[in-house]
């Protein structure tokens, strides 16, 4: 058994926790402490502090996923002003052994490794994931991640993160005409994240208002998932339900561009929405796709449900790494 801490890094919050890789090759998360970056000079000053939760003692290995790229000499994150040198990890943390992977990334190792309690199914034929083939990974958030998993059917497996969410917004109606020609007014070019996010939301649902001719308050987009689920809102409602029409084409769009044999809905907008999710038009418009509707139907989609992907992801990647 192999022990190590987990760390999921983003812009507002550092989340930790102890794991173990016994012999068999599962993972075992111990319960997460959840930092506010703000609160903390540097990620070795949050390292410290979480190690003072535990006794003063951590393991002697760490894995970390970092909302962004993780190639470099020097991380730098667009959110906080944290900067993580890889090189001097085992130095300043005293952990000889380490990997580092970006944030989605490591919720396609998530992805490849957790069970199937795990999982929801959302639509398409109710089977588990394939083993064999690559599985598309979509995850609204903040951003819009999207990655994939390509799996040989004998227990091995690689991880592929892209930035699939900055292709361009397709729309496929005349109220989503309306909602790409108002975000042209404010960016160069519509990314998918534009529309399929956390921030998203608020721009459908601004677009939406200035179609009926609504003056509106402005809301944030967590006030807003709230009035929308709950009905209590009904443009709200009507935003949110576009918000997932268009999930359903970006997601299906993915599984065509990379031959998925199966598809995961993942980030934490995912999860918080499944209800409304499989209530949508997800799934339509997920297999609305001319001549390959026929093909579309018959690949399962899940939602996955594991509280904390990046955390049990980045020590799956670690145990990938490290250990065999």
């Amino acid at each position: 058994m192999t022990s190590l801490v987990a760390v999921d890094i983003g812009g507002t919050h550092a989340r930790f926790a102890l794991a173990e890789v016994v012999a068999a090759g599962s993972i075992v998360l111990g319960e997460p402490v959840t930092l506010h970056t703000k609160d903390h000079a540097s990620f070795q000053t949050a390292w410290e502090d979480f190690a003072r939760m535990q006794g003063g003692a951590l393991p002697n290995a760490v894995a970390i996923a970092i909302a962004g790229p993780v190639g470099g000499e020097v991380i730098r994150f667009t959110n906080n002003p944290w900067v993580i040198r890889p090189a001097l990890i085992p130095e300043k943390l005293g952990t000889p052994r380490y990997t580092v992977i970006n944030d989605f990334g490591a919720v396609g190792h998530a992805v490849a490794c957790a069970g199937e309690e795990h999982f929801v199914h959302l639509t398409g034929p109710d089977l588990p994931l394939p083993a064999e083939g690559t599985l598309s990974i979509v995850g609204p958030g903040t951003g819009l991640g999207v990655a994939h998993v390509w799996r040989n059917g004998e227990g091995a497996y690689r991880v592929q993160a892209t930035e699939g969410g900055h292709v361009d917004y397709a729309p496929l109606d005349t109220i989503e005409d309306a909602i790409l020609e108002r975000l042209r007014q404010r960016y160069r070019r519509v990314s998918a994240e534009r529309v399929i996010s956390g921030p998203g939301l608020v721009d459908i649902y601004e677009a939406l208002a200035a179609m009926e001719g609504r003056a509106i308050q402005p809301v944030d987009d967590r006030t807003l998932w709230g009035l929308g689920t709950s009905g209590e809102d009904s443009l709200a409602a009507a935003a949110v339900d576009r918000f997932c029409l268009s999930l359903g084409s970006f997601a299906g769009d993915i599984a065509l561009a990379q031959g998925a044999s199966g598809v995961v809905i993942a980030g934490g907008l995912g999860l918080r929405i499944k209800d409304t999710l499989l209530r949508s038009g997800f799934a339509n418009r997920f297999t609305a796709k001319g001549r390959f509707a026929e093909l579309m139907a018959q690949l399962p989609v899940k939602l996955i449900t594991h509280p904390q992907p990046g955390l049990f992801g980045a020590a799956a990647a670690f145990a990938k790494e490290h250990l065999t």
